[in-house]
């Protein structure tokens, strides 16, 4: 309050100081470049007249109560109804009041509030960018930035850091691939070219990090950036998506280091779960495979949710131990919240589904690694397709809600023993559900899921930990990515917005080139590992499909989501009789 006290005189001052010159420009153009000694008699005469106008329309519009910082874009509309309001009065004071005997020209009083308006502007500007210059980081103090992307986040960035005296960075150029944006100066701060530029601009500069600021960036252009970068010695920094901060305002705090989901182009996409999430609020909730990577991250978000219980089934203790310990920080595996079973275990699931009677129904229990799946395609029909089958019936007989099924994108034209058993699975899912009136069940496609187990990602930061080498299948492969909460937020969100028969899809961009990643891992780790090629394995694709033939990609809940109809399979079909598990499985896809 003291220091308000204290500048605002100043700023009066300024005011009546830009008014009074302009007033005087005005009559001295007015009377043809003459400013003889009667007129300026009379300018000394009205002078304190305008004064007091001025003070006291600006306190009539708040200009001068503090409520916007001098010089600010807020402070314009206020600024200009005191020029308007002083300039009004005293032309009507001059018209009337002085009417035989005016002390200046009409003309000169409009003249006169245009020229004090553009001077009292320019005052402010000129405060502003002082201020701005003296709030600057120093070189001394700050490491030189350039910034990649001279788009709404870019220009927020720069804003940001330069009006910052503690910043860490001190932006010294934009590079944008934009021509229309190549004559550009921001801040200060100008434009050096494209990405082809960014050598130079370096030299030129003396920056050390190269800040990529396109929350929206795919793969492609933060690996080209980042392999640019690394070629001429420069760090590389991100920003987050626009989901990812809050109220889409970027600031110093959000930039970041680059990391391997940036890599992939997974910046995290938001299905806003907490909006649809009310179907599951007060109700039981059970999840098999609530030890697995997906399904313990499902329960962690779960138990956030209001629920009325939630019931973590799965096969393996100590999985259920560590989910157990992550939500609540202790596990004695002493509570009706834990379940051990095997969902291959039809008369285990029916008892504990007839006694806790769940509402909702997540199923992630399965075996994945498709490797293995193909050496015992046994198993993978045992847990995939009939413990599938298992928890669908437990599930209709005691009349669950909602049921969501687990799939993964290799059931999309299917080649390997992991698809053909998911696609089973999704087919019995919608054959239940299509049976259904009022209660739902339907299926969740996934890609690859970074951070779960036996994840690519993991698997090549472990070899590149061990010296190498990186085992690729092929130069060309390519796979989608998702991160876990992802994955999770697509789950429940499927829930509330799937219908019966359906498979739901998050949209993950574009495919990843796993040459390209494992290239840039070893980059960024600044290891000399080698890169092994491998071949593909048996039931291995080149590229994975998140769409098989006959799908269509529609999306009419969500812009991320896509629905695809899945053809039902009658349940009765898996009791035939086959000589061939892997057989009967591709049969039955």
């Amino acid at each position: 309050m003291r220091h308000h006290r204290f500048v605002t005189p100043i700023r009066i001052a300024l005011d009546l100081a830009a008014i009074c010159v302009a007033v005087v420009i005005a009559t001295y153009l007015r009377l043809n470049l003459t400013f003889e000694a009667p007129a300026r008699g009379e300018f000394w005469r009205i002078a304190p007249l305008i004064a007091s106008l001025q003070i006291v329309t600006g306190f009539a519009t708040s200009l001068y109560r503090g409520r916007w910082r001098y010089g600010s874009y807020d402070e314009i509309a206020a600024l200009g109804a005191t020029a308007l309001l002083t300039t009004g009065g005293f032309f009507l004071v001059n018209q009337y009041y002085f009417a035989d005997d005016r002390p200046i020209p009409q003309s000169a009083v409009i003249v006169g509030g245009i020229f004090g308006l553009v001077l009292m502007a320019a005052i402010r500007y000129s405060w502003r960018l002082l201020l701005e210059r003296l709030r600057r980081p120093t070189e001394e103090d700050a490491e030189k930035m350039l910034v990649f992307g001279a788009g709404e986040a870019g220009v927020q960035i720069v804003t940001s850091l330069l009006r910052s005296p503690s910043s860490k960075y001190l932006p010294v150029a934009f590079l944008d691939d934009a021509p229309s944006k190549r004559r550009l100066r921001i801040m200060g701060v100008p434009m050096l070219g494209g990405r082809e530029n960014v050598a130079y601009a370096k030299d030129r500069t003396g920056a050390t990090t190269l800040l990529i600021a396109i929350p929206t960036a795919d793969a492609q252009t933060i690996g080209q950036l980042s392999d640019i970068a690394d070629e001429v010695g420069l760090q590389v920094k991100v920003l987050p998506s626009f989901e990812e901060m809050l109220d889409g305002a970027v600031t110093a705090s959000d930039i970041r280091d680059l990391t391997d989901e940036d890599l992939l182009g997974r910046r995290q996409l938001d299905t806003d779960v907490d909006s649809i999430a009310h179907y599951i609020s007060g109700k039981r909730v059970l999840v098999t495979g609530a030890g697995g990577s997906i399904g313990s991250e499902l329960c962690r978000q779960l138990s956030r949710l209001g629920l009325g219980e939630l019931i973590m089934l799965d096969r393996d203790e100590s999985a259920l131990h560590a989910t157990e310990m992550s939500i609540h920080g202790r596990s004695l595996l002493d509570t009706d919240e834990t379940v051990l079973a095997d969902i291959r275990d039809l008369a285990a699931l029916r008892v504990i589904f007839e006694e806790r009677r769940p509402d909702v129904v997540f199923h992630t229990a399965a075996l994945k690694h498709l490797t293995l799946l193909e050496r015992y395609p046994a198993e993978a029909f045992k847990t995939n397709v009939i413990g599938s089958w298992n928890v669908l019936q437990a599930a209709q007989e005691v009349g669950v809600d909602v049921m969501v099924n687990v799939s993964s994108d290799k059931a999309a034209n299917p080649t390997s023993v992991l698809g053909y058993s998911k696609r089973v699975a999704e087919r019995l899912t919608a054959d239940v559900g299509l049976a259904q009136k009022s209660n739902r069940y339907l299926s969740v496609r996934f890609g690859n899921v970074l951070g779960s187990r036996g994840s690519v990602l993991g698997i090549f930061q472990h070899q590149v930990a061990r010296g190498g080498p990186l085992t690729i299948t092929d130069r060309k492969a390519s796979r989608y990515f998702m991160t876990i909460p992802e994955a999770v937020q697509l789950v429940i969100q499927a829930g509330a917005i799937g219908e019966n028969g359906e498979v739901l899809i998050l949209d993950m961009g574009e495919a990843v080139s796993i040459y390209d990643l494992a290239r840039r891992i070893i980059q960024r780790s600044g290891s000399d590992a080698e890169i092994e090629f491998t071949g593909l394995r048996p039931g291995e694709k080149l590229h994975e499909e998140l769409l098989g033939v006959g799908e269509q990609d529609d999306r009419p809940a969500h812009r991320l989501i896509s629905h695809a109809k899945v053809p039902p399979l009658d349940p009765a079909a898996l009791a035939e009789p086959a000589l061939d598990v892997r057989e009967r499985m591709i049969e039955l896809s």
